[in-house]
């Protein structure tokens, strides 16, 4: 088949300037990254990255990073969807045919049987598979990530970093800092401090956020004061050892809840209800 003259050289210009591009992102690998365990060479970007943490993973889908499966946590409920996918990236994940790993207890099988390239575990919370690190590290390059001690941007510039999509994450923390100033115009703050907390009423407990947690810098950046909580205040660790939340129950929810106004993340009035319903808080 014979081609135009200028048709040929549209093609030929096409095919130069992918292949440039190729050798520009050829260029950024191998690259070296450092975390807990160590420093690990990842020697090609990634394609099949497998994220354990469900909390990671909506970040991972931010900066469309090729993400294929992912750890879930319980599902149809106020956070999750059918799949235990968190509600705010539920859609996101289903029209990139996001495959679910297992609910709650993590399975080397279910990660391997997917053949990543990249595995991803969290440091700490109720989603880390850190107890499989030494088993997962036989699959794939395994990256053990803190997401407790660092704010939503850092974290997004971590991934974009180790993922190769450095101007998809600078691009999304712009488009928040657009978003924040807007929103901080509008906004009559409330009698300050706040406590910011996520409560689960059936235990009787909340997580609080704290200023090292994203929600906890959210409000801040938007003008609002966290409260502080009072000295000696034993709280649990059950998650492991934690920066972003502090765990509240029985006397200790109610001397942790000590603001001049109350923030309920991922609750409804349900929640509220339930909370003015507690005695141990009725001095809310």
């Amino acid at each position: 088949m014979r081609l135009a003259p200028l048709y040929r050289n549209a093609l030929l210009l096409t095919g130069l300037l992918l292949s440039g591009i190729a050798a520009v992102q050829a260029a950024d690998w191998p690259r070296q990254i450092t975390d807990s365990r160590g420093t690990h060479t990842l020697e090609s970007q990634p394609q099949r990255i497998v994220s354990t943490s469900v909390t990671l993973t909506g970040s991972l889908l931010a900066i469309d990073a090729p993400v294929i499966a992912s750890g879930a946590t319980t599902p149809n409920n106020r956070v999750a969807d059918d799949q235990g996918f968190l509600r705010q990236w539920s859609k996101v994940a289903k029209e990139r045919k996001l495959q679910r790993l297992y609910i709650g207890e993590p399975s080397a099988e279910a990660v391997a049987a997917q053949m990543p390239d990249l595995i991803l575990i969290s440091a700490t919370g109720g989603d880390s598979a850190l107890a499989l690190y030494d088993q997962l590290s036989t699959i794939a390059p395994t990256l053990i990530i803190n997401y407790d001690d660092k704010s939503w941007q850092s974290l997004l510039t971590q991934l974009g970093e180790i993922t190769g999509h450095e101007k998809q994450a600078a691009e999304r923390i712009a488009q928040f800092d657009k978003q924040l100033a807007a929103a901080k115009e509008q906004i009559k703050l409330p009698p300050q401090p706040v406590t910011a907390i996520v409560y689960t009423a059936a235990a009787h407990s909340a997580n609080l956020w704290t200023p090292e947690s994203a929600q906890g810098q959210m409000l801040e950046q938007l003008g609002f004061t966290l409260a502080k909580l009072p000295a000696g205040l034993n709280a649990s660790q059950s998650q492991g050892k934690r920066h972003d939340i502090i765990q509240l129950g029985g006397e200790n929810l109610a001397a942790g809840l000590n603001g001049e106004s109350l923030f309920l993340f991922a609750g409804d009035q349900k929640d509220a209800d339930a909370i003015y319903a507690n005695p141990l808080l009725a001095h809310l």
